[in-house]
């Protein structure tokens, strides 16, 4: 079952419904996906980034023609973790023939350094590569976990260890907490944040717009995870019966309520956004990103998703 959710399209944005439009019918324009600049850095990177969840448990082949296309219609920035299955295994020979024009990011959620050599080695091979463009502590929560990272034998010694070595060029984290990300960035310069930035939990809960605040002021990469995320699975709907079974929330799958998502987190602003795991819904935003649909919205889309964000069940917790 998908998301029952639509919107009145005499409320949407004029030049949103045209691009919309033109995506319908299949004309795309000829110019690859936007691009911005990643922090500080220089470099430059698609709005939209392919998720390595997206090639999980797909044939070889099937991850071959994911990647191939997601180039040819401009995206450069890939993001995959060992904690995704075997997507690595599938991304790493699909993404090889293009590998020095795109930005790869990977993760670990060791915290020692021991741990993180050993999974730092493993996604290099897996991935068929010898660098990342980005290496991230992935998925922090506790505070506890910044501080075992940053103390003595911690998984910073890797990253740094890494980067002098030439297999790691920036340095970021993921984090599923304010508390734990407010941690992180006060021990050290991060080139980037990978954090939940979603209308529902952002309005509802006002969970994330600190932690926005801090790394757009400092100049860094902001990269957006769940930008189409709606809430928490119902507890009706049991897991053998999820349409979208690579996400563990429910994403918003109806194109214009998922264009809002995208719409509202892109102006947030940030650099990049990371779609749910599943090729159709990666497709999606892809598609609109490319159709120049990801408009900023109007006041009356502003209501409609602040309506959405306090019907919504935040797959974040509320606020304190």
């Amino acid at each position: 079952m998908g998301i029952q959710m639509s919107v009145e399209l005499s409320g949407l944005d004029p030049a949103y419904r045209d691009a919309r439009e033109r995506l319908a019918g299949g004309r795309l324009p000829e110019e690859p996906i936007p691009r911005r600049q990643y922090g500080r850095t220089g470099e430059e990177l698609s709005i939209v980034g392919l998720g390595g969840m997206v090639v999980k448990d797909v044939r070889p082949e099937e991850a071959s023609q994911y990647v191939a296309e997601a180039v040819d219609r401009g995206i450069n920035y890939f993001d995959v973790a060992p904690f995704y299955g075997n997507a690595q295994e599938r991304l790493g020979p699909a993404l090889k023939p293009y590998r020095r024009k795109c930005f790869l990011a990977c993760k670990t959620l060791e915290r020692d350094a021991a741990g993180s050599a050993k999974e730092l080695e493993e996604s290099l091979k897996l991935l068929q590569t010898d660098y990342f463009d980005l290496y991230q502590l992935h998925a922090l929560i506790e505070v506890e976990e910044v501080e075992r990272a940053f103390g003595p034998g911690g998984a910073m010694e890797t990253f740094e260890k890494a980067r002098k070595a030439g297999k790691v060029r920036h340095i970021g984290f993921s984090a599923h907490s304010e508390e734990a990300a407010h941690a992180a960035l006060d021990r050290f310069d991060f080139d980037s944040v990978l954090f939940p930035l979603s209308f529902p939990t952002w309005i509802k809960g006002q969970f994330g717009p600190s932690v926005h605040k801090r790394a757009k002021e400092a100049g860094k990469g902001i990269l957006a995870l769940k930008a189409m995320a709606h809430q928490s699975w119902p507890k009706a709907v049991k897991e053998s019966e999820r349409l979208w079974q690579k996400a563990w929330y429910e994403p918003f799958d109806q194109i214009d309520v998922a264009a809002l998502g995208l719409r509202f987190t892109l102006h947030l602003p940030v650099t990049a956004m990371i779609p749910p795991g599943h090729w159709e819904l990666f497709r999606m935003a892809l598609g609109l990103a490319q159709a120049g649909a990801l408009t900023p919205l109007n006041e009356n889309e502003q209501r409609i998703v602040e309506e959405i964000a306090r019907k919504s069940d935040p797959i974040f917790p509320i606020h304190e």
